[in-house]
């Protein structure tokens, strides 16, 4: 006699939940080791810094393009083409540090561990407790907007003090995004896993350049 047990609903949840997850991490592991190697690309043709107009027109071109498609095969085509284009971005910054500072190599390192560890930590944290971080939402995305163009003010106007402050900022609101964002996967908030990829690699992206300024201003040789 066979016995037919249908899922239920929590359980049903719980699968698509651990789908979301796996995936996102999946699919974020394989854009990080993508944009790496096109950082390293960049790096070894030493390309100059692509600017601030052709890196806005890009990300933002690109972000929009990913987000457009997300639901279709199109989205991994352009998740893989922004995250590229990030690490296209990166490369001439790594540069600059590894030529500026004797200790840039220490300084690249030491900013990626850092970077590596607050991930892991915050992820494990929120995926272990598995509270409710939704409440981060609003508070995020406008210390996000207020950082993002006081960044542009600190760079236009060249205000050291200003941009050191911004990095400290992101540092805390990238952090924030990767509890909001991880807890959105767990408690159902975030279904589509390229969107989720995407708030994750641009938070990684961001806390690693942030930790990178600020150790180069603290712990940079000349």
């Amino acid at each position: 006699m066979r016995l037919n047990v249908a899922a239920t609903p929590a359980s049903a949840s719980t699968l698509a939940t651990n789908k979301v997850l796996r995936n996102t991490y999946m699919l974020l592991s394989l854009t990080l080791l993508f944009s790496a190697f096109t950082a390293g690309l960049a790096m070894m043709l030493n390309m100059p810094p692509l600017g601030m107009i052709v890196t806005m027109v890009g990300y933002f071109g690109l972000l929009f393009a990913t987000t457009k498609f997300s639901n279709s095969a199109l989205g991994l085509v352009f998740i893989f083409a922004l995250t590229g284009f990030m690490g296209l971005t990166l490369g001439p910054i790594i540069n600059m540090y590894l030529s500026a500072f004797s200790n840039g190599h220490e300084l690249v390192m030491t900013a990626l561990g850092g970077t590596g560890v607050i991930f892991i930590a915050l992820s494990g944290y929120a995926l272990t407790t598995r509270k409710d971080f939704s409440f981060l939402g609003g508070f995020l995305m406008v210390g996000i907007l207020v950082a993002f163009l006081a960044g542009i003010g600190a760079m236009i106007f060249s205000i050291p003090a200003m941009s050191l402050a911004v990095s400290g900022m992101f540092i805390l609101l990238m952090s924030g995004m990767i509890l909001y964002q991880t807890s959105e996967i767990i408690h159902g908030g975030e279904t589509n896993y390229i969107l989720a990829t995407i708030s994750l690699y641009v938070s990684i992206y961001n806390l690693f350049l942030s930790l990178l300024q600020l150790l180069g201003v603290f712990g940079g040789d000349d």
